[in-house]
């Protein structure tokens, strides 16, 4: 038992470093927990121990180590169309002046999802999430290209979404 408490500890002080760029160090075992939850988000710190050689505590303790971080979020994820969004959208936007600016505004959108700034034909692609056609081109028309130092959009509706996976965290 000792030896476990001193390998989780040390393991732990491995754990907290920062990268050189100032993101979190993650090793083996926190990348394991985390594909353990990209799995199975609900699945029980006793089960992720067993499979990564930690204790249920242990496990706790890492589990809310990188939710502080913000290295991942544990959250529902629900198909748009089940609860009644029919219309998503990826929107590219091109600005003068303050990039940064325009983005932060899309982010406080509610019906926005995805901000990215860009480099390349758009200075930023948000995707949008809308109850219906009216409602999106509500949002593009009378929200977007109204904010002060939007240049021009485009939008590209989503017809049909063949794949959403969160499974890349690990690999």
């Amino acid at each position: 038992m000792h030896s476990e408490v001193v390998a989780s500890r040390s393991a732990e002080q491995r754990d907290s470093r920062e990268s050189r760029n100032g993101t979190p160090h993650l090793d083996a075992v926190s990348l394991a927990i985390i594909e353990q939850l990209q799995e199975d988000g609900r699945r029980p710190y006793a089960a992720i121990g067993k499979a990564v050689g930690l204790s249920e505590a242990a496990v706790r303790q890492r589990v809310q180590k990188l939710l502080d971080q913000g290295v991942m979020q544990i959250v529902a994820v629900t198909d748009p169309l089940t609860v009644g969004f029919r219309r998503q959208a990826m929107v590219g936007v091109n600005v003068e002046g303050d990039v940064e600016k325009i983005a932060e505004a899309l982010t406080d959108m509610s019906e926005v999802e995805y901000v990215v700034m860009t480099a390349g034909s758009f200075d930023i692609l948000a995707e949008i999430v809308c109850e219906d056609d009216d409602h999106l081109l509500d949002v593009i028309n009378k929200r977007i290209r109204a904010l002060p130092g939007v240049r021009s959009t485009e939008s590209f509706v989503y017809l049909k979404l063949k794949k959403q996976t969160y499974m890349w965290g690990t690999r």
